[in-house]
């Protein structure tokens, strides 16, 4: 097939899971060889991968623009995957309009109307938020984002439990949906026994993006409350922070007399995930999968979380590793994993059992390219079946459609203003 992917941001895998994310999904596309292009409106980072070196053309293209339409009539693809919600909105019109025919496969990364419901309830709570009330999860936002996935062919997922609330709360056709959590090579037993061991390591480690709220806000709760806890038994141990685009405030927590240390950028976030003893994930909402936490899987380092980060990890099984929701417990947790050789090597290969069995690039790549060759062949009688998302394209469509072409006749205006 032919696949155009129109992406929010340029992929970034050493900077979060979200780019790592894609990475797969654009390799399991390319093992098919089919022609995949990358376009994207964002502006080109400096961490951006080399797609040109996968195989992969990217193209800028730009918003509320017609140039789009003559680039996608000209590419004509067979597929169209809108990375996150908002690329949906702002393309799908064209798309639909230019290649009626091709399907439209929407990439959720998380379900952000979830993430951003816990986010109000625990800037209100100060603790983390798991469950939300049903006025808070029912917003505009969550609106404009299931009405995306019942508009598009078929939605990735990366959380078997995000499936369960679409399903039961919003009402989603299970038929629209497909879960596409991670996908990563195994790691072998050869390669488990390199890795460093228990007296090898040492330290605790934090790593997330901090343009990521969930993130920030774990980094604001160690050093406010959990670190100065652990940091009280263990005054030798350091906490070195980790994460792409650190922020003025955030170095400025930088403390070496706390063992309070914000690295910013790893290079290599494998390497420092090694050298570290503890990993650890102190979120407070969120929604998704946490690549941090499959990063450690596969490095061999246990973690300390909270029911946030653990939520949808194991699928339909446990979290194997520690998970509390109060500060005095995960520190508690943190310092007892630190320090007990025989428990931290029995959550380690437990790690690897749940990273192998749940993470498996083979299987998941092999699931998303047989419903991908199915849809294709039954694409028609799939959209008969899908008259809410039929109706939402023909009203909301059309919308969005006379907003975006209103914003490109109001700045040619202002373009001969100038």
């Amino acid at each position: 097939m032919n696949v155009l992917v129109i992406g929010y941001v340029w992929p970034e895998p050493a900077s979060s899971a979200a780019g790592y994310r894609m990475l797969a999904l654009l390799e399991a596309f390319r093992r098919q060889n089919w022609q995949v292009t990358f376009a994207s409106p964002a502006e080109k980072s400096i961490h951006r991968t080399d797609l040109p070196a996968r195989g992969i053309q990217e193209v800028s293209i730009a918003l509320n623009c017609s140039s789009f339409d003559l680039f996608i009539s000209e590419l004509q693809p067979d597929l169209v995957m809108f990375d996150r919600f908002m690329m949906e909105e702002q393309f799908g019109w064209r798309v639909e309009k230019h290649c009626p025919d091709a399907i439209r496969l929407l990439d959720t990364e998380d379900l952000s109307c979830l993430r951003h419901a816990r986010h109000q309830a625990s800037k209100q709570s100060g603790q983390v938020e798991l469950d939300v009330p049903a006025e808070q999860l029912l917003s505009e936002h969550a609106k404009r984002e299931v009405a995306a996935i019942l508009r598009s062919d078929l939605t990735l997922m990366i959380s078997r439990a995000e499936i369960a609330l679409l399903r039961e709360t919003f009402k989603v056709d299970p038929t629209l949906l497909l879960e596409s959590p991670f996908m990563q090579p195994a790691v072998t037993s050869e390669q488990q026994q390199l890795l460093p061991s228990f007296n090898e390591r040492q330290h605790f480690i934090v790593i997330g993006n901090f343009r990521h709220a969930p993130n920030w806000d774990a980094v604001l709760w160690l050093k406010q409350t959990i670190w100065p806890l652990i940091r009280a038994r263990l005054p030798e141990a350091e906490l070195h922070i980790y994460g792409a685009y650190p922020p003025p405030k955030a170095t400025q927590l930088h403390n070496p007399k706390q063992g309070f240390l914000i690295r910013g950028w790893a290079d290599d976030v494998n390497r420092v995930m090694r050298q570290a003893r503890v990993n650890l994930a102190p979120l407070r909402f969120g929604a998704g999968l946490k690549g941090k936490l499959v990063d450690a899987l596969a490095c061999g380092t246990p973690s300390v979380t909270t029911s946030i980060g653990a939520e949808g990890m194991a699928g339909d099984n446990d979290w194997p590793q520690p998970v509390t929701d109060t500060p005095e417990q995960f520190a508690e947790q943190a310092v007892v994993l630190y320090t007990d050789p025989e428990r931290w090597l029995s959550y380690q290969q437990q790690g690897f059992e749940l990273h192998n069995r749940r993470f498996d690039f083979n299987q998941h790549a092999d699931a998303l390219i047989e419903r991908l060759q199915q849809l294709r062949s039954e694409l028609d009688s799939h959209r008969l079946a899908n008259f809410t998302g039929a109706m939402l394209r023909h009203h909301s469509m059309k919308s969005t459609q006379y907003m975006a072409q209103w914003i490109e006749a109001k700045n040619r205006v202002l373009d001969k203003a100038d």
